[in-house]
């Protein structure tokens, strides 16, 4: 899930009967649906989650609504809004993603402390283009390209990201399945 799309919690946890749009959240729903008791739910960027505010100042954000069930003694006994059933959420496996922890929440880092991952490096980086270029059936001169702008680049800044070269893989496969000119 991307944690930008939720503004509130209701995507994730669900809401009660007699909302407008009231249904389980979609880590029950997957649950129900897959018939897996123990999935793996990972909620990208984190810290972008939004919150919403009822006219009476409730907030709604999803930060706060996944506490209970990133807490062991209170995910094993979770009560759904929706169905009013308790439900044991507790073999779920969360994995959040985060450009800056230091975004977060207090309650949220101290049930999912932070593993800090070091930048790919360069090299890094142009062995995942091949590889992926390769996949994609990317063209033995735009690959070589693509190794070339991304040596030059790091002369001059040390912002390339995956995000970069993602960026040029798809921009190579829409240059190349371009029109044909003779």
């Amino acid at each position: 899930m991307e944690a930008t799309n939720e503004s509130a919690s209701f995507g994730v946890v669900g809401s009660q009967r007699g909302w407008n749009n009231a249904a389980p959240g979609r880590v029950l729903q997957t649950i129900m649906q897959s018939r897996v008791g123990n999935p793996i739910v990972i909620i990208d960027e984190v810290e972008k989650a939004g919150s919403v505010h009822s006219s009476n100042g409730r907030s709604f954000d999803l930060t706060t609504s996944l506490l209970p069930l990133l807490e062991s003694a209170t995910a094993g006994n979770w009560s759904c809004p929706f169905f009013e059933v308790r439900f044991d959420m507790g073999w779920i496996g969360w994995v959040m993603t985060s450009n800056d922890y230091r975004q977060l929440p207090a309650p949220l880092l101290s049930r999912c402390p932070p593993l800090k991952l070091r930048p790919p490096s360069l090299e890094e980086l142009i062995d995942f283009g091949l590889q992926q270029g390769g996949k994609r059936g990317i063209s033995e001169p735009s690959s070589e390209a693509m190794v070339e702008t991304l040596r030059r680049a790091s002369l001059h800044t040390s912002q390339i990201s995956l995000r970069t070269v993602i960026r040029m893989l798809d921009l190579a496969e829409r240059l190349e399945a371009g029109p044909v000119t003779q």
